[in-house]
């Protein structure tokens, strides 16, 4: 099914979330160029060299991570991709994309709908998309208790490692929604859909 439908792409929007991170990334390399000012105008005192020793590790590391979240942001580079052939998982930029992860329709056996965290709390809830690879995980996604079912969006749970690579946290800053991505998939293939977002 589906083999003539085109493309489906999640991106992340540009909004205020979303460029909350490039944004501080930004004002920490600024502030780190700042530390390398102020040990240049102290001279060769010890507390020079180590604020500029420090500023130069800021401007790196925060450097680095203001490449990738605006990489992340600007680049358009999809966070997901749905075909005729199945999901992938687009490499996070600046890598290549020959370093995408793949999984076939054929070794989809079913897609859950997990939610996790605690509703009122300042963090609240977060719902996921998982596709699951095994005939095994669609069954603990089908009868596991709360927790066991948790442990499908956790990467340190041996049992569930299979699913990691495609679990989706779907956040607030793409520009597609949980039902619109499930609707999706299953036009291009009539994957078995389990629901255990309110249990």
């Amino acid at each position: 099914m589906g083999t003539e439908a085109t493309p489906f792409r999640v991106h992340l929007k540009v909004n205020l979330s979303t460029s909350a991170r490039p944004v501080a990334c930004l004002i920490l390399v600024l502030a780190s160029v700042a530390f390398i000012a102020g040990g240049l105008m102290s001279g060769g005192t010890t507390g020079g060299v180590l604020f500029i020793i420090l500023g130069a590790s800021g401007v790196l590391l925060f450097g680095v991570g203001l490449a990738t979240s605006a990489g992340r942001l600007f680049g358009r580079r999809p966070v997901l991709e749905l075909d005729a052939e199945g999901v992938r998982r687009p490499a996070g930029w600046p890598l290549p994309r020959a370093r995408d992860r793949f999984l076939p329709w054929d070794r989809v056996s079913a897609m859950t709908a997990v939610r996790r965290g605690v509703s009122g709390t300042k963090r609240g809830e977060q719902d996921y998309l998982i596709f699951l690879p095994t005939p095994e995980l669609a069954e603990l996604a089908r009868t596991a208790e709360r927790p066991s079912l948790i442990a499908l969006t956790l990467p340190d749970v041996p049992a569930t490692a299979e699913a990691l690579p495609w679990c989706f946290a779907i956040e607030p800053g793409w520009d597609a929604t949980l039902p619109q991505i499930v609707k999706q998939a299953r036009r291009h293939h009539e994957t078995p859909v389990i629901d255990r977002r309110n249990e």
